[in-house]
């Protein structure tokens, strides 16, 4: 059996999501052979240099369940890509591009956060295209620990104000780039989260059937997993 997870956003602010990661990864995790992490684990990330004793116990939980024989992959999302190789040693998770084509029950899958699919959103495309840039990050991540704290309280600030005057429609995919991606990848079955919706989508890529699975958001006393299995793909919420 994998799992796949995204959009934790881990916060000290909600301690229950934190307990039920930390439970999962000594539970359901350990049972698997691999959990891949889709992007935004964290609701902020302002570098590995930088851990309190929050994302210690999240690191050391991750390590544990690593240690424990589970693989464990990461992707980076739109709310925690400044996570580096520090991390991934210390926490026992390879870092995934994205996005990525791997094998997942038998067959080629794709897979992504999810937030360069939202093509529509130009404001965050350009965002998203300096907060990816090296140049960028490499000044972000020489400033000083206080300034980098008050940058990511700043823009969790404007993205929440932000969405809050954007259409819903703005918010999610955009169904030419969906196909066009899958096409460029020559797969039929693409998994991705970030836009907190989850689903199984029908679709049509070049003249064939063709499913997007988009994972759920982790929530107070709910969690969302796709549970790859000799059944299938499963797209599932549970509690935590």
């Amino acid at each position: 059996m994998q799992l796949l997870i995204a959009d934790l956003h881990l916060h000290p602010s909600q301690p229950d999501i934190a307990k039920g990661f930390i439970d999962y990864l000594h539970g359901p995790a350990r049972e698997a052979s691999s959990l891949t992490i889709l992007g935004d684990l964290f609701e902020a990330w302002i570098g590995d240099d930088y851990r309190g004793e929050f994302e210690h116990r999240i690191i050391a939980a991750l390590k544990a369940c690593a240690e424990a024989g589970t693989r464990l992959a990461f992707m980076h999302g739109n709310r925690d890509f400044l996570i580096g190789e520090a991390f991934a040693a210390d926490s026992g998770c390879a870092l995934l591009d994205d996005p990525t084509v791997a094998e997942l029950g038998g067959q080629r899958v794709l897979l992504m956060h999810g937030d360069s699919l939202c093509t529509r959103d130009e404001a965050y495309m350009a965002f998203r295209r300096q907060a990816r840039d090296p140049a960028w990050q490499a000044q972000i991540l020489s400033m000083p620990v206080e300034e980098r704290i008050a940058l990511a309280r700043k823009l969790r600030e404007q993205s929440g104000e932000a969405n809050t005057n954007k259409a819903e429609d703005i918010m999610d995919v955009t169904p030419e780039a969906v196909i066009e991606t899958m096409q460029a990848h020559d797969v039929r079955v693409m998994i991705h989260g970030h836009t907190h919706r989850p689903a199984v989508h029908e679709l049509s890529v070049s003249g064939e059937p063709a499913e997007r699975y988009v994972i759920g958001d982790w929530r107070p006393g709910t969690g969302w997993q796709l549970r790859v299995d000799d059944d299938g793909l499963t797209l599932e919420s549970f509690a935590i």
